[in-house]
């Protein structure tokens, strides 16, 4: 069921990270939707992402209170702790929220991670994020003949 008059999603992404300025603006440095994990082993290690995500509505005719809900699903479809941020919106239609919050985000297995997006119980969007395991062989040294104390 759409959303009638508002709130409207204007952005919905991952990011290295946002900075927010005084007067509302926000710059969005580095949008990511792949992230590569390297090892050394040949199933991927369990790592940790540090990302920002950033959420912007628009009121529209919209007001009053709301709850954002960010939910990100394994490849495997798993449900993960979800975020959930309280918001407000008041002024004018084209006024709005923007919810910048960085997070560390524990990744298990490669393929995609979807961030659902919600807006009082109801999906507005879906983020993706390809995570890729590559595979880095270890480097062995060789022994010094020269230095027989070093192996």
């Amino acid at each position: 069921m759409p959303i009638e008059g508002g709130p409207y999603l204007a952005i919905a992404t991952l990011c290295e990270r946002a900075l927010q300025e005084t007067d509302g603006v926000i710059s969005l440095i580095r949008v990511v939707d792949r992230w590569t994990v390297n090892g050394p082993t040949e199933e991927m290690p369990s790592t940790a992402i540090q990302a920002t995500i950033v959420v912007t509505l628009k009121s529209g005719f919209h007001r009053g209170p709301g709850r954002l809900t960010i939910t990100p699903f394994s490849p495997r479809d798993a449900k993960l702790p979800a975020m959930e941020v309280p918001i407000h919106f008041e002024g004018d239609e084209d006024r709005g929220i923007n919810v910048v919050a960085p997070m560390m985000f524990q990744v298990a297995e490669p393929g995609i991670y979807w961030f659902s997006v919600e807006l009082d119980g109801q999906i507005i969007s879906r983020i993706p994020l390809r995570v890729i395991y590559h595979q880095t062989p270890m480097m062995q040294i060789p022994p010094n003949p020269s230095n027989p104390d070093r192996r």
